[in-house]
């Protein structure tokens, strides 16, 4: 399932959009998830093809940002 990253420079936040889940958090976080994510693939490699687009996403977004 695709995962999709955006962020709102307004009220800086992101929004992680995975089917019908959907969370918004502050920029700042941005970093702190990516890690957890990446954790969660270490954690349960079973679970692994579940959390890569989440992983995939959320750093396409910090490359974004970092423009």
């Amino acid at each position: 399932m695709k995962t999709i990253a955006t962020y709102d420079s307004a009220a800086a936040t992101f929004t992680l959009e995975k089917g019908i889940w959907r969370g918004t958090f502050p920029i700042a976080e941005l970093p702190t998830w990516v890690n957890f994510y990446r954790q969660q693939i270490q954690r349960y490699p079973v679970h692994a093809a579940s959390y890569a687009p989440d992983v995939e996403a959320l750093e396409a977004l910090l490359k974004e940002l970092a423009r």
